[in-house]
C-alpha cells in the first residue's frame, strides 16, 4: 500500500515519514519543493530504502501530481506542504497564498480526478488528510476555553488566513465532490529537524552561540506545545480510523508563556551545556510583531474520545529530548545557518 506525503522533507513531514518507514511496511512517496525549510538531509538515512521515493516538485504542478498518482496509485494523500512561518508571512505574504491556497486547490483537483477513476472499493478506502493549524482560530482569551472543532475561524496573520482558506477548500471538496477528506488542526509542534527560525530551535541555537535570545513584546504569549512524534501518532490514528468529512484537533496539553519557555530552555542548557554565566542573561525583549495572537490552546477531547489518542510525551521530557537532539546534531544546523538565514534573522528581529 502506498501513501503520498506532500511536504515530506519539512519538519513535521520528515518526522512523519521516519515514523512510517521505521514502524510499517508502507511505501512512501515524498513530493517536496525543497524551499528554505525543506531539507532532504532529514531523510538521508532512507535514500536506499526500497519503500521510499522522493520527487522534487510543487503541489501546484498538475502534470507532476497526476503522474505520481497514476504511477503509484496511493491509498492516501497526506498534505503537509505549506509555508508555515508567521513572521515570513508578514514580510512576504504572496508565497503563502500561492502554496497554501492555490497549491492545495491544485492538489485537491488532481485528487478528485484520481479518486473518480478508482473502483468502488478503492474509493471507500481512499483518504485525503489535510494537516492544518490551531492558528486558524485566532487568539483565545487569557482565561477562556480552548479551541475545539466547532470554534469559529478568526485568522489574524497572512499565514493563518491562508491555512484557513485551504481548510475551507478541503471541506468544500468533501461536501461538493464526496472526496473523502479529513482535516486536523494542531498546536505548536517542537522536536528534531525543526527549521531554526522557529522559537524553540532559535532559542537553543542563539543561546549556545552566545547571542541575544529575542522575545517578542512582554513574552506573555501563551502556546500549547505538542511533541512532533505525538503529532505523528495522532495523524496515524486519524488516517486509519478518522471519519471522512470530519475534523480533529490535536494538542499537546502543555500551555506555557514564551518567556517561561525560553527560561526553561536556558535552565536545561545551564545544566547540560554550561557556560560562564546563565543563558538567561542573553534573553532580550524586542518589538512585538503585528497581529501577534496572545494565546493558543487546543481541546483534544474529541480525538481522545473517538480515536483513543492522547499525547504520551510530557513537556519536561520532550523539551529535554529536543535540546539534546540539537546539541548532538550541530552539523545539521551548521548546514542550514548560512548567509541567507542570518540575513533573515537580522531583518526580522532588528
Amino acid at each position: 500500500m502506498t501513501i503520498l506525503v506532500t511536504g515530506g522533507s519539512g519538519f513535521i513531514g520528515s518526522n512523519y515519514i521516519i515514523n512510517l518507514l521505521e514502524n510499517s511496511q508502507e511505501e512512501i512517496i515524498n513530493l517536496d519543493l525543497l524551499t528554505y525549510a525543506g531539507n532532504p538531509k532529514n531523510l538521508s538515512d532512507f535514500e536506499n530504502n526500497t519503500n521510499y521515493r522522493f520527487y522534487h516538485g510543487d503541489i501546484g504542478d498538475s502534470d507532476l501530481v497526476n503522474k505520481i498518482l497514476n504511477k503509484y496509485e496511493p491509498k492516501s494523500i497526506i498534505n503537509f506542504a505549506a509555508e508555515s512561518h508567521v513572521d515570513r508571512s508578514i514580510h512576504e505574504p504572496s508565497g503563502f497564498i500561492q502554496t497554501n491556497i492555490v497549491g492545495t486547490f491544485n492538489l485537491l483537483e488532481c485528487s478528485r480526478e484520481y479518486h473518480n477513476k478508482l473502483s468502488e472499493n478503492e474509493r471507500l478506502g481512499f483518504r485525503f488528510l489535510h494537516v492544518s493549524t490551531d492558528e486558524v482560530f485566532g487568539s483565545a482569551s487569557p482565561s477562556g476555553p480552548a479551541f475545539n472543532e466547532k470554534t469559529r475561524y478568526k485568522p489574524n496573520s497572512p499565514y493563518s488566513a491562508s491555512k484557513a482558506s485551504s481548510d475551507f477548500l478541503v471541506r468544500a471538496y468533501n461536501r461538493t465532490y464526496d472526496l473523502p477528506t479529513i482535516i486536523t488542526n494542531c498546536s505548536n509542534n517542537y522536536g528534531p529537524y525543526q527549521f531554526p527560525e522557529k522559537f524553540i530551535p532559535l532559542t537553543i541555537l542563539r543561546a549556545i552561540e552566545g547571542k541575544e535570545i529575542p522575545i517578542y513584546g512582554d513574552g506573555q504569549q501563551i502556546r500549547d506545545w505538542l511533541y512532533v512524534n505525538d503529532h505523528c501518532d495522532a495523524l496515524n490514528k486519524v488516517l486509519n480510523n478518522g471519519l471522512p468529512g470530519d475534523v480533529y484537533n490535536i494538542g499537546g496539553l502543555n500551555q506555557i508563556t514564551n518567556l517561561e519557555l525560553a527560561e526553561n530552555i536556558c535552565e536545561i542548557l545551564d545544566e547540560v551545556h554550561p557556560s560562564k554565566q546563565s543563558y538567561k542573561s542573553q534573553i532580550a525583549f524586542t518589538k512585538d510583531r503585528p497581529g501577534h495572537d496572545r494565546r493558543y490552546a487546543i481541546d483534544c477531547n474529541k480525538i481522545k474520545k473517538e480515536l483513543g489518542w492522547m499525547p504520551s510525551e510530557s513537556f519536561s521530557s520532550g523539551i529535554r529530548k529536543t535540546i539534546n537532539w540539537y546539541l548532538e546534531h550541530q552539523e545539521w544546523t551548521d548546514n542550514i545557518i548560512g548567509g541567507a538565514y542570518r540575513a533573515w534573522i537580522k531583518k526580522n528581529y532588528s
